[in-house]
């Protein structure tokens, strides 16, 4: 078994725990609106639960509205009530053919709550690099102690491994501090 491929899957794994924190902290609502903070919201489609984003066309028309349109139009009460129990601090309205939120203006409170949050999120997602950095670590010394990899080779590999293990380290900090500076700026 060749060095590269072990390699080359820890970095996709360390790239797949990027894009999950990116994810979640672009669902994090910082007082702006943003379709994203509501689009999986968990809605009761005729009795299966469907992501928010497969039933409407979400948008924000406004910095501080976000538009719901459902394609089926008998659904915004339904629609309604999924956002209610999201418990994502959202009031939405039924108007004619749409639903509509009020996005409201984050308390210094709430925003050092979600500060926390940005914080924890991304602290998850450094354990998660650093346990694909331990794993391809340990595959690495196996393949030296069973002779497949020569002890300089393993030094050189494990140090191109920690350096790949600080570059995402590094830009999920980098994450993290943009995160929270949007909810710092009022």
């Amino acid at each position: 078994m060749s060095v590269d491929p072990l390699l080359t899957d820890a970095e996709e794994h360390m790239q797949k725990s990027l894009h999950v924190l990116e994810e979640d902290l672009s669902k994090i609502s910082t007082g702006r609106a943003n379709p994203a903070i509501i689009e999986d919201v968990s809605v009761d489609y005729y009795g299966a639960a469907t992501p928010l984003k497969h039933m409407a066309n979400i948008s924000a028309p406004e910095a501080d509205t976000l538009l719901i349109r459902p394609f089926d139009a008998q659904q915004k009460q339904v629609i309604e009530k999924a956002i209610l129990e999201s418990n994502l601090g959202f009031n939405p309205s039924v108007e004619d053919d749409v639903v509509r939120i009020k996005v409201p203006m984050l308390t210094a409170e709430r925003r050092e709550q979600l500060i926390k949050v940005v914080h924890e999120r991304g602290e998850e997602s450094k354990v998660a690099i650093r346990n694909i950095r331990r794993h391809t670590k340990d595959d690495l010394e196996k393949m030296k102690n069973d002779g497949e990899l020569p002890e300089d080779d393993l030094h050189r590999e494990l140090s191109a491994l920690d350096d790949l293990t600080h570059n995402y380290c590094d830009k999920v900090d980098e994450h993290v501090a943009n995160k929270d500076k949007q909810l710092k700026t009022v």
